[in-house]
């Protein structure tokens, strides 16, 4: 399946949204107030850059607000690190919850006294059986669950037994507080589901001030409640959690009740994008970090030079439903090169350098020639790129002994130079293995700017660098981390790992006016792709990424399928 829908037109229309119109004109709700809840266990990737633009763009859209908390409720698994990578990726998104940040442990004191709350209605209790008892004693899809024989302990010995929880009086696994639901619910999540567990480990923003701490489904719901969030969005594997979360909302005096919508999550091909696997692959090396240009992540991505608004026209594309689906990465690259064909601007780099050799100009010789920016955009101007007598060009534009269909260069054949000049070859220079090092030609000094006087026609125009004015460069090439399409469907996902993902040249050419470069901003090397500079880049020693070729495949999956995406 195919999970895309481009907008018709400037009112975005989904189930979402429309549940949202409904209780707004129902008067259910005054304004809208929505959250994006990341747990600080890892980086975060393009299944959080859609759920990210549908809570802030939502609340943009209905001029209501959406918080950025954090379900901080595993200190384990949670770092600072993480903390301020997701604040600083969000920003990058283009997003900001102005005074609206919050975090659950802030709540960690209310979450405590509602859990006493719980246990004096008769609805919670402490229970001694193990982790594996309690998996055992829950059941199956098929088979009810059964009581824990700890299910009927005396609301005095469960607060007592919860207190000492909390001072510290129990090793780890020891006990863990309940829910007293319905053991045979055929909602295993209401099978009376664990609210606390004992965990001795220090918080990253509460430091050892706790022995226990809530799950995420008993602080979830309930920071909602705290925030008066009006709709908790949530993906798809959360909807068997609703009525827990419900149930919780109904027992507690809660300050406000939010409405919990489930939909599908972001699936891609050639891509994984659980946080177990991605963390995988940073922990055993296969990738350089976090943000290795080839990782889904918003960091990668950034490293890589895909525009954050690319990101958010494939959010704004990718279909809200109820329904599982897998897009088409290609879909992604499609939005980034559309975007940077109007706004990137144009440069030239050779990144296999063959040698050419004008023999009728001037030795010493040189000139600037004018060069257009962005020819998607007159306001970009034009620049200024030296040409002189001997130059680059690209490796694979000479053939010796051409196919018919081969309109660049080789013996005896006339091409355009782009922005210069129409040149000859008239020699092939070898070395004592046989492989072409170095070709003579000559100009014709009337075609200045890449036009003939006479009216005459060449097929083939090249991209070229000064060899004396260009500088060396790194460029890296991506390709897709797996070769499969769903990796890991039929296997262990690491052996669907793409051996050539990553390209490395190390003697490319570029012209001198990428000297000064800024990072962050990504440009069109013409007739490669488009490219940005690595943070690897030293002081005369400049990397580049590429982001994306300049064949569109997405336009060709489109054409095959008929559809107009």
């Amino acid at each position: 399946m195919n999970e895309t829908n481009g907008p018709d037109d400037d009112t975005l229309r989904d189930f979402i949204r429309e549940a949202i119109r409904e209780d707004l004109g129902a008067g259910r709700v005054e304004s809208v107030v929505t959250r994006f809840p990341p747990e600080p266990n890892g980086y975060l990737h393009l299944g959080h850059a859609k759920s990210i633009c549908l809570n802030f763009g939502i609340a943009e859209e209905f001029d209501g607000r959406c918080h950025l908390r954090f379900d901080d409720t595993n200190p384990v698994k949670e770092e600072m690190e993480y903390i301020e990578s997701i604040m600083e990726d969000v920003r990058w998104l283009g997003f900001d919850w102005g005074d609206h940040l919050y975090y659950a442990s802030d709540n960690f004191e209310q979450l405590y006294d509602w859990a006493e709350v719980l246990i004096g209605k008769g609805k919670a209790y402490v229970d001694d059986l193990s982790a594996d008892d309690i998996r055992a004693y829950r059941g199956t899809l098929t088979e009810a669950g059964r009581n824990s024989p700890f299910r009927d302990r005396s609301q005095d010995e469960n607060l007592d037994l919860f207190r000492r929880m909390r001072a510290g009086d129990f090793p780890d696994g020891a006990r863990v507080l309940r829910a007293k639901i319905d053991m045979a619910s055929g909602n295993i999540n209401l099978r009376d589901p664990v609210l606390y567990r004992i965990l001795h480990a220090a918080h990253p923003r509460t430091g050892d001030a706790w022995n226990i701490y809530p799950t995420y489904d008993f602080a979830h719901g309930q920071s909602d409640a705290i925030e008066h969030i009006t709709h908790s969005i949530c993906t798809l594997e959360f909807a068997d959690h609703r009525p827990l979360y419900d149930w919780l909302i109904e027992n507690l005096p809660v300050p406000s009740r939010p409405r919990q919508i489930e939909f599908s999550r972001l699936s891609l091909t050639h891509t994984v994008l659980s946080k177990r696997r991605l963390m995988q692959l940073v922990i055993d090396g296969h990738v350089r970090g976090w943000d290795d240009p080839r990782m889904p992540t918003l960091s990668g991505l950034r490293r890589r030079g895909i525009p954050p608004a690319a990101i958010r026209d494939f959010a704004s594309r990718v279909a809200i439903t109820k329904t599982e689906g897998t897009v088409e990465v290609a879909l992604l690259e499609h939005c980034t090169r559309e975007l940077l064909n109007k706004t990137a601007q144009r440069r030239m780099a050779v990144l296999t350098p063959l040698k050419v050799v004008i023999e009728n100009y001037p030795e010493g010789g040189r000139e600037d020639l004018e060069a257009i920016n962005n020819p998607e955009d007159e306001s970009a101007g034009t620049r200024r790129v030296p040409f002189s007598r001997e130059l680059y060009i690209e490796r694979e534009d000479f053939m010796e002994d051409p196919p018919k269909k081969f309109f660049r260069l080789g013996p005896g054949r006339e091409v355009r130079l782009r922005y210069a000049y129409f040149i000859t070859c008239t020699d092939v220079i070898k070395d004592d293995a046989g492989q072409v090092v170095e070709l003579r030609c000559t100009y014709d000094p009337e075609t200045r700017g890449g036009n003939a006087p006479d009216g005459r026609k060449v097929k083939g125009t090249l991209h070229w660098v000064s060899a004396a004015d260009s500088l060396p460069v790194e460029v890296r090439l991506y390709d897709h981390l797996f070769t499969a399409l769903n990796p890991g469907a039929d296997s262990d996902f690491l052996d669907d790992l793409n051996p050539d993902s990553l390209t490395v040249l190390k003697n490319c050419r570029i012209e001198p006016s990428l000297a000064e470069h800024p990072q962050g901003e990504t440009v069109q090397f013409e007739r490669q792709g488009y490219f940005c500079l690595d943070p690897d880049s030293a002081p005369g020693k400049p990397v580049f990424n590429r982001a994306v070729g300049l064949r569109d495949t997405w336009a060709k999956i489109q054409a095959q399928s008929g559809s107009k995406g």
